[in-house]
């Protein structure tokens, strides 16, 4: 006698059957579909409502890039040595900034922007860090270092950055700009060589008023 099968798909020899199987990996790939929209809203939200709704009068100072390329895995070393990436850095806003084979005094001016936008955003300034990119043989002054407390370093092999997807102009390095990583990992906006600080403050401080995350 065949075997027969339960009203909810479950054959009467108690195992489910291939439809009831696809069934459920069916639901739980939406399940986890929508778990993905529901944490990724906050962050597309604000971007519309900043950059389609409301358009008139504001403009970006830095370029904005679109589509926003995902750069949260990029990854390297420590100073110490342990791993280090930007995905551990998740949740924040990041002011992100790199170095050749050594860090001239282009590379040092770079860095005093990014400490003191940071600081002009004032009681926003725990929701920005700011990362330091280099080379693994690149030499990191003990006495720069202490300049920035709470600098994140991430040494990383030559060309991880456009490897990655920071986009620059023809014969431009990505190290010799600065850019703004949102918290999800997105690239959002890249910023001219000798940029103006008071600009880019007010692109920052935009940006952490639109979102709800980070």
């Amino acid at each position: 006698m065949p075997d027969e099968t339960l009203p909810d798909g479950m054959p009467s020899d108690g195992k489910p059957s291939d439809e009831a199987q696809q069934r459920r990996v069916r639901s739980g790939r939406l399940k986890m579909l929508a778990i993905l929209l529901i944490c990724a809203a906050p962050v597309i939200a604000s971007y519309f409502t900043y950059y389609v709704i409301r358009p008139d009068g504001r403009t970006n100072y830095g370029t904005l890039l679109q589509p926003l390329p995902e750069v949260g895995t990029l990854a390297g070393v420590g100073l110490d040595g342990a791993p280090a990436s930007l995905a551990q850095l998740g949740g924040h806003w990041l002011l992100l900034t790199g170095a050749g084979a050594q860090c001239d005094a282009a590379c040092e001016h770079r860095l005093y922007l990014l400490r003191q936008i940071r600081l002009t955003t004032g009681k926003e300034r725990d929701r920005v860090e700011r990362v330091w990119v280099v080379e693994p043989g690149t030499p990191v002054n003990a006495q720069l270092l202490a300049e920035h407390e709470g600098l994140v370093v991430i040494r990383a092999p030559a060309g991880a950055l456009a490897a990655i997807g920071f986009p620059t102009e023809a014969g431009d390095l990505p190290g010799n700009h600065i850019w703004i990583v949102d918290p999800l990992g997105n690239l959002v906006l890249r910023y001219p060589l000798d940029p103006d600080p008071s600009k880019m403050k007010k692109d920052l401080l935009k940006l952490l008023k639109a979102s709800r995350i980070g």
